[in-house]
This record gives structure tokens, C-alpha cells and sequence, in this order.
């Protein structure tokens, strides 16, 4: 077989692996590591099993990834998650819907401090579902606008899905925090909007609330000020320029530390799960990160990546076609596959292509984000939709019924950021 044959078949044993159940991490690292020895010799693959994990873990930029979570998890112990929610629901609650809109802000709120989409469906989840029950909620929208809710935690900043997509292509990950910035809110906004037409439709789906004073309004708001000033510190540090990534993911986790410490909830007991959920993830992460780099260094010399762009690059279409295409190759795997595992491993293979068709990378990174996240929330897979099952007794059929809408405006937002690349490219054209 030629190289490119040999990178076509490793690439088909892999997704037969992963249907079959195996670690993605195990499963990428292992046809890695066999096709490149079928390539280029067993001792050749043996020096790079043996260099690929100091060169890939000693690189300082993934120091961020742990950190991150770790703020992430203090702020869960702290308790800003409950006071997110508390204040957003006094602003919406009395709406048609309100409920609902206000686990939407919350989730968009906590995703400014957490990174991660599934921490922040669970988090708000535990707190949203008991209260939507209370007024009763069709169970269809209240555990789809949570599912829904819970994927802006990977494309507000911080993310752990762009700082990935950072150390792949060498982008700047401060300017890819700000370019996600701006679309995490339209989906947010998006989101709120889907949720105000199907109660107009159906008020019975999402009842009001109960209405609060202006006063309640604000008192709720002002115990939130912990998280605006974490989201400030990190991000504007890093829009600033006073911190890297990496130590504005450090001062983050000490802030949080710090809050959790003065609101008196933060225990030894709750302080020590916060490094041990930490250390679990990141372990994980790690292992998918290896595997996948391993994975590269076999596709690069299967000549796979740059034979790809040479034979799309030559096809008479629009270059949008193109764009599309791989959009929704990306959506497919989103049905199958994780968020992390899927930029892990089609990255590499079209990020070349993207350059050679001419389109902006860091604007690429925010769509490859977007079409994950809808793939969290897509059958068979839809890894929040589980999520969301395992904290409610509401069977799965009915909570990827409530989900329907929340895809029609991911895919309508999509849209919209194709067709106006500004937004997501604004904000990181101020950066100095």
C-alpha cells in the first residue's frame, strides 16, 4: 500500500476501535504508533513512543489546562455557580420562559470561570432542574435549555477545547479566548430567543415566575460581583497584556481559592475533590492529547494532511463548499465521538487545507468549536444529554425531544458567523 492508503485504513481501524469501545486515547496512540512502524520501521516507532511524551508534556502552554479546571472546581465549591443562577433568575424569572432563560445566562455566566462544557451542564443542572420542576416546566424544555445551556462552557473563555486547538496550530490562545467571546454570547442570546418562541407558542410549556422588586434584583447581582472579577482578572489580563495564558489561568485559580476560602465553604474535605476531580481530568485529557499526537506523527508521514489539501484545493468548487463539508464531517463525528477527541484528531488532517484555501484560523477555531458543542448535544452520542439523565429521572427520548430547537439555532448561529467572520474576529484585532 502507498502512504496515503496506509493513512486511509489506519484511519478507518480507528473509528472501528472507537465504535467498538476502546479509549480514544489508547485507540488513537495504538494506530499511531502500528502505522507509523508499518511506515517507517519498528525502532523508528519506538524513538518516537519514547520522545513524543516529554516533548508533548513539557511543552509550558498545557500548564494551563489543569489550572483552569482547578478554578473551575473551586468556583463549583465556593458556591458562585448557586448565586449565578439565583441572580439571573430574579432578572427573567417572571418571563414566559424565564426560568429557562435565566439557566441559559447562568450556564453563559459560569462559563466565563469554568472551561468546560459538561462541568457547567451538571453544575447549573443540580440547580436549575429542582426549580423548573417547582413551577412545572414541560420536562422537555427545562432539560434541553440545560443540555443546550451547558456547551457555551466550551467557547466563552477560558476553554479548554481552544486552548487545545491553540497548541495544534500554534495560535495565539489569548486571542483565541477573545475571538470566542463574542459568539458565546450570540448563542446565548440565540438560545434565550429560541426558548421566548416556543413558550409564546405554548405558554404551558414555561410558566412565569413570580416577579421580584428592582431592589431583590440588585442585592441578587451584587453577590455575583466574585465571578465578573475573576472573568475581569483573566480576561482582561490577558486582553492586556499583563498576563500569558498560562498565568492568568494560575492568578484565576488562586482568586477562585481565595473566594471560596472568605465565603467560608470552601473545606478541607471539598478542597481536596477539587484536586483530585482536577488531577482525574486533566489525566484524561493528557491521555487523549498523547494519543493524538502520536496519531499525527504516523498521518505525517502517511502524507495524509497534505494530500487531503492538495486534492480538495484542486476540486472546481467554491471554496465555502468546502468550508461546509467539513463542517459537517465535524458534525458528524459530533454524534459520535468526544468534543476534545474530535479537534484531537481532524485538526491536524484540515488545518493545512484551511490555510491553503485562504480562510483566517483563529475564525476556523471558533466554527470547529461551535460544531463540537452541537455535537454534545446531538444523538446517539450527546454527551451532556447524559449528563443531564444522570442528575433527572427524565427518560432520554423526551430530553433529546427538548434539545430539537436549541440544534435549529446552533445551526442558524453557525450561519450567521460564516457569513460574518468579523464576529468572531473583532475583538482579537484589538489585542496588543
Amino acid at each position: 500500500m502507498s502512504p496515503v492508503e496506509t493513512g486511509i485504513v489506519g484511519i478507518i481501524i480507528l473509528i472501528v476501535l472507537l465504535f467498538s469501545g476502546m479509549h480514544i486515547g489508547v485507540g488513537m496512540g495504538l494506530i499511531g504508533f502500528l502505522g507509523f512502524a508499518y511506515l517507517s520501521g519498528f525502532h523508528s516507532a519506538l524513538g518516537v513512543l519514547k520522545t513524543v511524551p516529554y516533548s508533548t508534556f513539557s511543552q509550558f502552554d498545557l500548564s494551563v489546562i489543569p489550572l483552569f479546571i482547578l478554578m473551575g472546581a473551586f468556583a463549583f465549591n465556593a458556591g458562585l455557580s448557586e448565586d449565578l443562577y439565583r441572580a439571573v433568575y430574579k432578572w427573567l424569572g417572571h418571563l414566559r420562559g424565564g426560568l429557562a432563560m435565566a439557566t441559559v445566562g447562568a450556564c453563559a455566566c459560569f462559563a466565563a470561570i469554568c472551561g468546560s462544557s459538561l462541568a457547567t451542564a451538571a453544575t447549573l443542572g443540580s440547580v436549575a432542574l429542582p426549580e423548573m420542576k417547582k413551577y412545572k416546566y414541560d420536562p422537555a424544555l427545562a432539560t434541553g435549555s440545560i443540555a443546550a445551556g451547558g456547551t457555551i462552557g466550551i467557547l466563552i473563555p477560558p476553554s479548554v477545547i481552544l486552548v487545545i486547538y491553540g497548541i495544534i496550530t500554534e495560535l495565539s490562545i489569548g486571542k483565541l479566548f477573545l475571538a470566542g467571546f463574542i459568539p458565546g454570547i450570540l448563542e446565548a442570546v440565540f438560545y434565550m430567543i429560541t426558548i421566548s418562541i416556543i413558550t409564546s407558542i405554548n405558554p404551558n410549556l414555561g410558566p412565569r415566575g413570580p416577579k421580584t422588586t428592582l431592589n431583590e434584583k440588585f442585592i441578587a447581582l451584587s453577590k455575583t460581583w466574585e465571578v465578573l472579577f475573576l472573568f475581569l482578572l483573566v480576561i482582561g489580563g490577558i486582553y492586556l497584556g499583563v498576563f500569558t495564558p498560562n498565568e492568568a489561568a494560575g492568578v484565576g485559580a488562586f482568586g477562585a481559592f481565595i473566594f471560596g476560602i472568605l465565603r467560608k465553604k470552601l473545606k478541607w474535605k471539598n478542597f481536596k475533590e477539587s484536586f483530585i476531580d482536577t488531577g482525574k481530568t486533566t489525566g484524561m485529557i493528557f491521555l487523549i492529547i498523547l494519543g493524538a499526537m502520536i496519531l499525527g506523527y504516523f498521518l505525517s508521514v502517511a502524507k495524509l494532511p497534505s494530500e487531503l489539501a492538495r486534492f480538495v484545493s484542486e476540486l472546481p468548487v467554491n471554496r465555502y463548499v468546502i468550508l461546509i463539508m467539513i463542517l459537517i464531517v465535524f458534525l458528524l463525528l459530533g454524534c459520535i465521538m468526544d468534543s476534545m477527541a474530535i479537534v484531537l484528531l481532524t485538526v491536524p488532517i484540515f488545518y493545512p487545507l484551511i490555510l491553503k484555501l485562504g480562510f483566517d484560523p483563529i475564525w476556523f477555531g471558533i466554527l470547529v468549536t461551535r460544531m463540537t458543542e452541537i455535537g454534545l448535544i446531538t444523538p446517539p452520542v450527546g454527551l451532556n444529554v447524559y449528563i443531564i439523565k444522570g442528575i433527572s429521572d427524565v427518560p432520554m427520548g423526551t430530553i433529546f425531544k427538548g434539545i430539537t430547537p436549541f440544534l435549529i439555532a446552533d445551526l442558524c448561529e453557525v450561519a450567521l458567523l460564516i457569513a460574518f467572520p468579523q464576529l468572531s474576529l473583532f475583538l482579537p484585532s484589538l489585542m496588543k
